[in-house]
């Protein structure tokens, strides 16, 4: 790969008139870069296809701007602010946190630390290179103790973790005790596990003092460019309730602790108890709250997972909400990442004469592109057109910077070889990018919360996903590009629009269109498309495998959301045990179908299957001559195949496909009208309505293995047009946009723009 590189993000993804937009870029191997606005008509480069096409927008900001390179500093933990210094005692001082780590082995981690590096300075409880519970103190002049329990520590276990140490009388104490019950650890109490040790020495007196931040789960190393502190040796696990005393605790009072009793004489200096910020509706907030009085409050960074169960879990509520002592943990991981914390390169201020589309900053050095797109929304209330193209930016956000590509097993998924992107490759070798939900962390926990705040190389018009398609916000300039070619007035709005704005957002469009993959969906966002269609509205979706996942907006920060990989669903990572539940709503993740909202309902089809090696064509069933539904094939031969030809897989029916399901809530009044033929059994049955393993569930033998394209009015005069496919729009350029996937699209949107009443017997 060459040495050349730019890459860029922007602080909004939907903007409209009078708006501004800031754009944040990195570039390395060049020392300047030149910046444009384009907008985005068509990105796919098959060449089979009628090519990428976008529009160069004439702004302030085109121009040649200066190349630095900015740097990422993930992973998560808690700066403690101390203005007083009162984290600093001078003659003794006792640390304690219940812990369960989940990487020991990969290097020295700090548990609750204030210590310099390159000094050693400062006082930390770490995990050090043996796997073992370690006491740091320093004095800054050559002057450094460590003080070891004499067990190493095991993955995925709780334990009562302390030091001590009084610097009058050089006494260290290291306390470590397992704290098993049938629930709360990997391993069960019937397990062989090390016993309690309560390692007591005398060692050298130093007289310590501290410097730098406090830190929970690292340590401080620094300050960015930015001012913001940087952050060390990265502890990977869960911390409960941790503390730090002006005393040198004894072995008698680390009992104490260890059974959740306070010892006596005299309280902590910081008291951190996690589960203070849980509140009926979540825990929205980045505030961790000190309880001894002195107010020695912190602030999570890189957004840890919260909701958490602790080290006192029964196993008897799977809620946070209801049991709040039992879900006293954070889970730290050293590869989280909320904001690249970039400094801004350039703004942009949008223009009236901007219409409403999908744009991009374009970003050029000499052997490198990279695009950051955004949409430009029309001004609240006041759209331009009948017509609204949904742009799924909650699934975007979901797969951003998805691994699967070069993971282990995407082969045996896709059926056959996988096509390895650049962009890919850069990911694969730059993971402090941060990780998609269907990744896993470093220390196999799942992902649950994604963000826009950082470059997003897999979002980009030109990126075709690991099966070799066009795949998300690139499959879906195949639609725009239709829309374009047939000439269509149309506005753009976003799922973040949708989330925030409600029914009020569509209220004044004819028809809103989905796009290929609308996969992750919020209450909020269910609940403004239900409004919508029984107001009189009309929905055509053109997608698969939409409305699937729980998704949670952060109340406080649009730029973030939150999915749980339930116990159902095509999932990449399952949740642990009592962590279903999102933190920052407080309701339960999983799959929509599981709460009794299947996208059947919503749509008339839900996920069926998927596979990845071909996709095939449609043929029409006998609803498709019904009076209601003739004007959707007007100029289609009626034994015609439907999209037996297109860009993704060969066929319009494809990759992820939904059914037709009375048993799941497709409506009665719902019309059958085609239904794809001739998967191979690379595409299987979903997961989800697999009660038992057995032979026959793919393409081949499974008559539930296939796509349907399903019509039906709402009441309100609205209607639903659903194609059941991610691959249908990768048909539509198919001949210069003449052939029967493009007539059909065209026939619905054209009579659902109409004003009339659908038919409907």
């Amino acid at each position: 790969m060459s040495s050349e590189s730019i890459h860029g993000y922007s602080d909004r993804i939907s903007v409209s008139s009078g708006q501004r937009i800031r754009f944040m870029v990195s570039a390395e191997g060049v020392t300047s870069y030149r910046a444009d606005i384009v907008r985005l008509i068509r990105g796919d480069t098959n060449p089979k296809g009628p090519g990428p096409k976008e529009e160069l927008i004439e702004t302030s900001i085109s121009n040649e701007y200066p190349a630095r390179f900015q740097p990422i500093y993930a992973g998560s933990h808690v700066l403690i602010e101390d203005p007083a210094s009162l984290l600093n005692p001078s003659v003794a001082i006792t640390l304690h946190a219940f812990i369960m780590p989940t990487t020991a082995g990969k290097g020295p981690q700090g548990i609750l630390a204030r210590w310099d590096p390159e000094l050693r300075m400062g006082w930390a409880m770490v995990i050090d290179e043996q796997r073992q519970l370690a006491l740091w103190i320093g004095d800054g002049h050559g002057h450094f103790l460590r003080v070891a329990a004499p067990t190493p520590l095991l993955d995925n276990v709780w334990y009562s973790a302390g030091a001590s140490y009084d610097s009058a009388t050089g006494r260290a104490i290291i306390d470590l005790r397992p704290l098993v019950n049938s629930v709360n650890s990997l391993i069960g109490p019937v397990a062989i596990v090390p016993a309690p040790a309560t390692h007591e020495t005398i060692t050298e007196r130093i007289n310590f003092s501290a410097q730098s931040q406090m830190v929970i789960a690292g340590w401080a190393s620094g300050s960015s460019a930015t001012g913001a502190t940087i952050v060390d040796g990265h502890y990977n696990g869960k911390i409960d309730r941790p503390r730090v005393y002006a005393r040198a605790l004894g072995a008698a009072e680390f009992d104490a602790l260890a059974t959740g009793r306070e010892p006596g004489g005299g309280g902590p200096i910081a008291r951190w108890d996690f589960a203070n910020e849980i509140a009926s509706s979540g825990i929205a907030s980045d505030e961790v709250t000190d309880s001894s009085g002195n107010n020695l409050n912190g602030r999570c960074i890189n957004m840890p997972a919260r909701g958490m169960t602790g080290h006192n879990w029964t196993g008897r509520s799977e809620h946070f909400i209801h049991a709040p002592a039992e879900y006293g943990a954070i889970h730290f991981h050293d590869d989280d990442l909320e904001d690249a914390g970039w400094k801004s390169d350039f703004e942009l201020e949008i223009s009236d004469s901007m219409r409403s589309g999908v744009y991009a900053a374009r970003l050029r050095i000499r052997d490198a592109i990279d695009y950051v797109p955004f949409f430009v929304r029309p001004v609240t209330a006041r759209p331009t057109a009948k017509i609204a193209f949904l742009a799924p930016t909650a699934s975007y956000m979901a797969y951003a910077n998805e691994h699967m590509g070069i993971g282990a097993g995407i082969e045996a998924i896709i059926g056959r070889t996988a096509v390895v992107q650049q962009q890919d490759l850069y990911l694969y070798e730059h993971p402090e990018l941060g990780r998609s939900t269907y990744d896993v962390h470093s220390d196999g926990s799942g992902v649950c919360y994604s963000s826009r705040l950082r470059p997003i190389p897999n979002m980009r018009p030109n990126y075709r996903h690991e099966t070799g398609s066009l795949w998300g916000f690139a499959a879906d300039l195949d639609l725009v590009g239709w829309l374009e070619a047939r000439a269509y007035t149309y506005d753009v709005i976003t799922d973040e629009d949708l989330h925030q704005e409600g029914a009020a957002l569509l209220s004044s469009y004819k028809v809103v269109i989905t796009g290929t993959h609308p996969e992750y969906y919020s209450s909020a966002m269910l609940d403004a498309l239900e409004t919508f269609l029984t107001a009189g509205g009309r929905l055509m979706y053109l997608g698969g495998n939409g409305f699937y996942w729980v998704t949670s907006y952060h109340p406080g920060k649009p730029h973030l959301i939150e999915v749980r990989k339930g116990e159902g669903g095509s999932r990449a990572w399952q949740a642990r045990p009592g962590e279903y539940y999102h933190s920052t709503t407080g309701e339960r993740g999983g799959v929509w179908r599981n709460r009794a909202r299947p996208p059947q309902k919503l749509v008339g089809v839900g996920f069926a299957a998927q596979g990845f090696d071909y996709s095939s064509s449609y043929r029409r069933m006998p609803d498709s001559r019904d009076p209601d539904t003739r004007f959707i094939f007007e100029g289609v031969p009626d034994d015609e195949l439907i999209g037996d030809f297109g860009l993704v897989g060969g066929g319009a029916a494809g990759h992820e496909v939904d059914r037709y399901d009375l048993s799941l809530g497709t409506p009665a009044n719902a019309r059958l009208i085609a239904t794809s033929e001739g998967h191979s059994d690379s595409y299987q049955r979903v997961v989800e309505e697999i009660l038992f393993t057995y032979p026959g569930t793919g393409g081949t033998q499974d008559p539930g293995v296939r796509a349907d394209i399903v019509y039906f009015p709402t009441t309100g005069g609205g209607a639903v047009f659903s194609t059941g496919s991610i691959a249908w729009c990768g048909s539509l350029s198919h001949n210069n946009y003449d052939n029967n996937v493009s007539r059909i699209t065209a026939n619905v949107l054209d009579r659902f723009m109409v004003g009339d009443p659908l038919p409907s017997s």
